[in-house]
């Protein structure tokens, strides 16, 4: 099973939650180049970062969950090569995940 034979990502019934979820992070950092703009104290700039590292964090998560719950599993009940693909791929992004 491939991107191009799956019906849908596992995200697709949360896509609207995720959706408006990255439009505040999206405002969220332009408000913090405001705040560089407007030369607001580092301390709350460094705030606001931390809370913008945050949303996208848990964003990561909850697409991470979605992709296990959904893509990884149904491709583990497949077996063969694609399982492992998808397995790989997952390990892959959450390593990625702890180095950020």
């Amino acid at each position: 099973m491939t991107d191009a034979t799956h019906a849908h990502h596992g995200y697709i019934t949360d896509k609207d939650k995720y959706l408006n979820r990255l439009k505040r992070i999206e405002g969220q950092a332009r408000g913090i180049s405001k705040m560089v703009d407007d030369e607001k104290y580092c301390i709350d700039i460094l705030t606001q970062i931390s809370a913008l590292t945050s949303a996208l964090q848990a964003v990561a998560l909850g697409l991470l969950d979605d992709h296990l719950k959904h893509c990884v599993l149904d491709a583990a009940r497949m077996g063969g090569d694609e399982a492992e693909v998808k397995i790989k791929e997952a390990s892959d992004a959450i390593a990625r995940l702890v180095r950020s």
